[in-house]
């Protein structure tokens, strides 16, 4: 073969290999290209709500049930109050969330978050003629609404355990007079602490008996003209309903205040006669058994606190979409429904069938119907003046002699939190 034609034969080999080698790195460049994304990271939720116990385990089936049909992972987190009124503020201030979804029940608080920036409107998720107008009013801020209406409840009276009533030949109070009639009767009783268990904490269980008596040893009125600034603490009507409350204290017919879930145990175990608390009495794991568990009304009553847990999503969760389905799944009705069926929980939607719920929960709905139905005034209120109220309640109870300054100090937070000094 002549020198020219090894040459030839050279440079064609050459660049065979050349292109051989140029194509097999392409691939190589180009194949992770071509290849198909791998799969994303399965999304999980956490969600915030104040629910433990019982309550908490009946709210993880439901979950449980949206994980089923959305193939989205959910993760409870139980909070205190003072980690939701206080952490998740501290958090949004940073433009940060851990909660992708929120349960609370202030809605004056909801309100002052969306006012500050840090929630998603929700007013195209819902169709709010499905929901009591009161509960879609509350969290309505300029005509958009911030939060979904998930859980109703009632405070509507006294619970006792009917086993020790018949024991002792008591009956449920109707009339005042029968009321203070059986206070009486309970307080002679041997091994009888004190008439009725004083729940406390950080002092909310107080204050649903003084609502109890501002709205029916007054009128719903009264707590409604509270709620909306007409009058105040030192008004003569309500002063006079204080100085009846103050009287039954120093007459020594509630206890000393005490952590109120531990309350529920010493009623159990008959150191108490009763306690007042929400339809939630039916589900707490204290009362060993709810057949055993009695309920009366506020004697001769005229008015009902009734109040709820509205679901949110902070505007700074990393799964919008997601967080919009699981806040969709717990306003309607196939969520509330799984609630309503385990007991303690009363639905806000529409659409909740009447034979959902237990005969001890379809009472308390049955009486809610018979009388006027208000806001929680400290709720409805909020701000500092919630906390001032807990606190001075706190007070009266172990120093019903405190009860002017009691009324002062409520007066001046009242008006300095609704900005009518």
């Amino acid at each position: 073969m002549s020198a020219e034609k090894k040459i030839l034969t050279n440079l064609i080999v050459s660049f065979i290999i050349g292109l051989l080698v140029g194509a097999a790195l392409g691939v190589y460049l180009i194949a992770p290209l071509l290849a198909p994304p791998p799969p994303a990271a399965p999304v999980e939720l956490t969600v915030f709500s104040l629910w433990g116990g019982a309550e908490e385990e009946n709210f993880l089936k439901c979950l449980k049930a949206f994980e089923e049909e959305t193939g989205i992972k959910v993760k409870h987190v139980h909070q205190t109050t003072e980690g939701l009124m206080v952490g998740v503020p501290s958090q949004f201030a940073a433009g940060k969330s851990v909660a992708d979804v929120i349960i609370a029940p202030w809605p004056a608080w909801i309100r002052s978050l969306a006012k500050e920036g840090h929630l998603m409107e929700v007013t195209d998720l819902i169709d709010p003629t499905k929901y009591p107008k009161d509960y879609v009013d509350l969290v309505t801020v300029d005509g958009k609404i911030y939060a979904a209406p998930f859980k109703a409840w009632a405070k509507p009276g006294f619970w006792y355990k009917k086993s020790f009533f018949e024991k002792h030949g008591l009956k449920p109070p109707k009339t005042w007079d029968e009321f203070l009639d059986l206070l009486e009767k309970l307080k002679n009783i041997p091994g009888i602490e004190a008439p009725i268990a004083s729940g406390n904490g950080v002092g909310w269980p107080l204050s649903d008996i003084t609502e109890a008596f501002i709205i029916n040893r007054g009128s719903p009125d009264l707590q409604i003209k509270l709620i909306n600034g007409e009058i105040t603490f030192t008004d003569p009507e309500v002063r006079k309903v204080f100085e009846e409350l103050t009287d039954l204290i120093k007459k020594g017919y509630f206890s000393t205040p005490d952590e109120w879930t531990a309350q529920i145990d010493k009623l159990w175990n008959e150191k108490y006669g009763i306690y007042f608390m929400g339809n939630w009495m039916t589900v707490m794991p204290q009362v060993k058994d709810v057949d055993d568990l009695g309920f009366f009304p506020f004697p001769e009553a005229k008015g009902v606190v009734a109040g709820g847990d509205w679901v949110i999503i902070p505007k700074y969760t990393e799964h919008p979409e997601e967080a919009k389905k699981l806040l969709q799944f717990l306003a309607g009705p196939k969520g509330q429904e799984i609630m309503v069926k385990q007991g303690g929980f009363l639905g806000t939607h529409a659409d909740v069938p009447a034979e959902a719920y237990k005969p001890a929960d379809k009472a308390v709905v049955d009486f809610i119907k018979t009388v006027k139905v208000v806001p929680d005034l400290d709720d409805a209120i909020g701000g500092d003046f919630q906390l001032t109220f807990w606190d001075q309640l706190k007070l009266l109870w172990v120093d019903p002699g405190a009860l002017d300054s009691v009324l002062e100090t409520l007066k001046d937070s009242h008006l300095k939190t609704l900005g009518k000094e």
